[in-house]
């Protein structure tokens, strides 16, 4: 059963913020997001993640199972 994340303490996250978030690498991040895995905002040339995306995304990862 996939742990919900805590409270954010901002609504937006940059690629970098994210990934630290889910325990992910930037790159792994951009890789989801060119995907289609992970949606995004952009403004300008920012391109920034909801926090209800994260949550999304981490509640649909599938546990292992051994």
């Amino acid at each position: 059963m996939a742990q919900a994340l805590t409270k954010p303490s901002q609504l937006l996250y940059a690629p970098a913020e994210a990934a630290k978030v889910l325990s992910l690498g930037r790159s792994t991040i951009y890789n989801l997001m060119a995907a289609g895995a992970l949606a995004y905002v952009k403004h300008g040339r920012l391109r920034r993640i909801r926090w209800t995306e994260l949550e999304r995304y981490a509640s649909s990862l599938e546990a292992p199972t051994d």
